[in-house]
């Protein structure tokens, strides 16, 4: 039987020219964004201002005074959680007085600030965390079972549309992260935190990070694709 990937073994498949466009975008992706916020985070802002008051002073010039704003213990992944109204920083950047620093800050607060003003799709993405949460996980292992018994196209089908719902969630996500920047960016100069040139420096920095939730949703889209191509037809392979 044939599964699309060789008999039984490795063997080179056309669709693998999808995973691999896929994986040089997001990989060129995370080295521009590595390179952009390392060589901000060097910069000083000339106001001496951490990512903590800047988030702090965005927050209250918005008047979300109940978002509470919280230095992660270790590693990075800054976000900010709408379960608590929390904004989370990563050491670096929550004690940091590098533009870098105040623009992830900033761009967390966007994420408050459409929390607040009830931006429909980040309300959109938040309703299909926990069903992309399940469907992340059992997709591509829904396929391979469905491959294993028979080429069962149910379990098949299920599985792509499964994989499909993480892509949808990806799609959904990028004019949250686009709109949360265009929204740290204004605020940034709005409330003076950093100088014209700092700001230019800032939009580099969120122009770069946001080019990576890009990167990622092509690469699912490819991957999407590389699966309806192998496994999307309605008769057994074999032989």
């Amino acid at each position: 039987m044939y599964y699309g990937m060789g008999y039984y073994g490795f063997m080179w498949d056309p669709t693998y020219y999808l995973v691999i466009i896929g994986m040089l975008l997001c990989l060129g992706a995370s080295a521009l964004v590595n390179s952009t916020m390392r060589k901000y985070a060097r910069v000083r802002n000339m106001s001496g201002i951490t990512g903590a008051e800047a988030a702090r002073r965005i927050l209250n010039n918005e008047g979300l005074y109940n978002v509470q704003i919280e230095c992660l213990s270790r590693g990075s992944g800054d976000h900010y959680d709408p379960r608590t109204n929390t904004v989370r920083l990563s050491q670096q950047n929550y004690n940091g007085v590098s533009v870098t620093a105040v623009g992830v800050a900033a761009h967390e607060c966007g994420h408050a600030i459409q929390h607040a003003k009830g931006y429909a799709p980040l309300s959109i993405r938040s309703t299909l965390v926990p069903v992309v949460n399940i469907s992340s996980t059992l997709g591509i292992p829904l396929i391979l079972l469905g491959v294993l018994l028979s080429w069962n196209q149910t379990l098949i089908q299920i599985g792509i549309w499964a994989f499909a719902l993480s892509v949808l969630f990806q799609l959904v996500t990028l004019p949250v992260e686009f709109n949360a920047s265009r929204r740290a960016v204004q605020k940034v100069e709005q409330y003076g935190l950093l100088t014209s040139v700092e700001n230019a420096g800032c939009k580099k920095v969120l122009t770069a990070a946001a080019l990576t939730y890009v990167a990622s949703a092509a690469s699912s889209i490819l991957q999407l694709l590389r699966l309806v191509l192998l496994f999307g037809g309605n008769r057994r392979r074999d032989d």
